[in-house]
């Protein structure tokens, strides 16, 4: 059974909100004790999907992901610069692989403590080679010294190079038992998602024409004959009706 693109999206969208993404942090405890402060918790993590970030060309051709240099390359006059950003020369912006990333911030003055949870969705038709090569990549993309692409909303967070980066894998119901074997053996953390439950069949009422069979609840109860009295009379259960008829 492979996972459908239904339950990818659905899986991406929930955990794309802070308050989603932490309790996700908390099917896997070591992960939860990375927030810099448990009383605020939505202050202390920035949740970026589908993350960006400013890294080397050498790197990137290390990592063979040069066709992603080229759309970054054609979009890097059109990106948006901090004021406070120190962008050297040559770097290109390139969407890392992997879903969500965690980036864990100090509440008070809102600057990244250098500590970061990259988290994979099993993608449909793939399989554990291309699940754990992504995590590979990202780890060689984020080698080096990088910037991060904040979005607007992070726009005041003073996003520093992790020093500490981490995986979370999250599986469907649907994902093949083998990725569960996989992460097991190669000792890293996984969540299985539930599955949305299959729409149930629908039949047209109206195809069966045949009218349902109906019972006169308008009859009487016969009287009893002579010598009998009500009371002699056996109760019969009628499956059509409510009650029990009384009948001779």
């Amino acid at each position: 059974m492979s996972i459908k693109s239904a339950d990818y999206e659905e899986i991406l969208a929930t955990y794309s909100g802070r308050q989603a993404a932490i309790e996700l942090l908390r099917e896997y405890r070591p992960y939860l004790e990375l927030l810099p402060s448990m009383r605020r918790p939505l202050d202390s993590t920035v949740v970026i999907t589908l993350p960006l970030a400013r890294i080397d060309p050498d790197v990137l051709e290390m990592t063979q992901l040069a066709e992603v240099a080229d759309v970054s390359r054609s979009r890097r006059r059109h990106s948006i610069e901090s004021e406070r950003s120190t962008n050297k020369p040559g770097r290109q912006a390139v969407r890392l692989p992997c879903e969500i990333a965690l980036l864990m911030c100090d509440p008070e003055w809102q600057v990244t403590t250098g500590v970061a949870v990259f988290v994979f969705v099993h993608r449909p038709n793939e399989d554990f080679y291309g699940l754990m090569s992504r995590w590979r990549q990202t780890q060689l993309l984020l080698d080096r010294d990088y910037e991060w692409v904040m979005p607007l909303a992070y726009r005041h967070v003073v996003g520093d190079r992790a020093d500490r980066i981490y995986p979370l894998f999250l599986l469907s119901e649907r994902s093949p038992e083998r990725l569960q074997r996989g992460l097991k053996g190669a000792t890293l953390p996984y969540v299985v998602c539930p599955t949305q439950a299959e729409p149930p069949a629908r039949f047209d009422l109206q195809a069966d024409h045949t009218p349902a069979p109906t019972t006169d609840l308008t009859r009487e109860t016969p009287h009893p004959g002579p010598g009998r009295s009500a009371r002699e009379a056996q109760p019969t259960s009628d499956p059509e009706l409510e009650g029990d008829l009384w009948v001779e």
